[in-house]
């Protein structure tokens, strides 16, 4: 999980996540990561409006975000 993080860091690339809280609570987020640490990672989350601190560990899924533009006819 903390390459795809990573990827998505360096990428500069905006990501969805199921993320579980500590109490178990599980929601969906869309994510733009900021800095990884060893256990954590610090991302702006749209959800939120702000920035916030992700525990990798409770990182459920994380995939990038595909802006598909659409043809005009």
């Amino acid at each position: 999980m903390r390459i795809l993080i990573l990827k998505s860091m360096k990428t500069n690339q905006v990501s969805e996540m199921i993320y579980m809280k500590n109490n178990g609570d599980i929601s969906k987020r869309r994510v733009k990561v900021l800095s990884v640490t060893n256990e954590t990672f610090q991302a702006y989350c749209f959800l939120r409006g702000t920035k916030r601190i992700f525990k990798i560990e409770n990182v459920l899924a994380f995939v990038p975000v595909i802006n598909k533009e659409r043809s005009v006819v």
